[in-house]
């Protein structure tokens, strides 16, 4: 698939996973976190295999691809989500926003440390610009900060879980289509989390009988969209595009959650959010690569029209 395509799949995934924070700030009001994201994984998992069916991409991995799939569902599904639910639930969701926005530099160092893939300068240069408009962003307008607190750390730990996952993602790839790994990783990672709320929340299934319809649009939202086709699409990219690459549009995660928080809760955007998302384009232009790609296009085109007139 063509890099531009690969790109624009990534700006719709930021999208839908930035709606995606405010929607769970909602919906762990009503059930428990842990019982929550346990069946909207699970509800995502079935989605990914549907899909997979009718694309006639399903097939039975080997012995190796299963280490992967096993150590991709406890990193990139039990553990991330179990931290992020446990975590949102503690903490406010400009904290949560802006340690998500940690996630390119870790995936960086961790693709640098485990992969042995080095980024550029240019791409260092990128992710610092990504960091630094996230920072700006998400530290305006987000109401008072309390400090560090334990929902903070376990947000943080989710999004290091994630990281690593990309990490298996990467290595996966060379032989499992990163759907079908996507697929097995949601339903295996949500039956263990279905054990651990039946632990940890001992009756919070009862609460989805107490309900509405507006709370299973938002539910079903999340989990088919948001969850099954935005990790889907997410994992394809990974497999594509290298881990560190599509980190970078991690970036775009907090800011869009930011947008949408202001469209539909009335949260006020100032001049310091438009700034951010200025550094926040630099820093993907820079770090996906898109920027030196297109300024050695313009070299070549530049360098045979000289030759063309000469």
């Amino acid at each position: 698939m063509k890099e531009w395509k690969i790109y624009a799949m990534l700006v719709f995934v930021m999208f839908v996973w930035g709606a995606n924070l405010p929607i769970l700030k909602y919906l762990i009001t009503i059930v428990p976190p842990v019982t929550l994201t346990a069946f909207r994984i699970l509800c995502a998992g079935i989605v990914v295999f549907v899909i997979l069916w009718k694309m006639k991409l399903l097939r039975k991995p080997t012995k190796q691809e299963w280490k992967f799939i096993l150590l991709g569902s406890l990193t990139n599904v039990v553990l991330h989500h179990y931290f992020l639910n446990i975590g949102l639930s503690i903490t406010s969701g400009t904290h949560g926003g802006l340690i998500l926005g940690t996630g390119p530099m870790l995936t960086a160092i961790s693709a640098a440390i485990l992969l042995k893939y080095f980024p550029t300068k240019i791409q260092w240069l990128g992710l610092v610009f990504g960091l630094a408009g996230v920072s700006v962003s998400i530290l305006v307008g987000g109401g008072e900060s309390n400090g560090a607190n334990i929902g903070d750390f376990y947000v943080f730990l989710a999004i290091l879980a994630q990281v690593l996952s990309y990490m298996v993602v990467s290595k996966a790839a060379a032989t499992l289509d990163p759907r079908l790994l996507t697929a097995y990783m949601l339903l295996i990672g949500s039956v263990v989390l279905i054990i651990i709320s039946f632990i940890q929340e001992p009756g919070g299934i009862f609460k989805f009988a107490e309900t509405n319809i507006s709370f299973w649009t938002i539910f079903l939202t999340s989990a088919i969209i948001c969850t099954a086709i935005g990790h889907m699409m997410y994992n394809y990219a990974v497999g594509n595009a290298g881990a560190t690459k599509s980190a970078i549009f991690m970036n775009l995660n907090p800011l869009f959650s930011l947008i949408l928080s202001a469209i539909f809760l009335g949260e006020i955007l100032t001049g310091r959010h438009f700034i951010g998302l200025f550094l926040i384009v630099i820093g993907v232009m820079l770090g996906s690569g898109a920027a030196e790609d297109m300024w050695k296009k313009h070299k070549r085109k530049k360098a045979t029209s000289i030759e063309n007139n000469s």
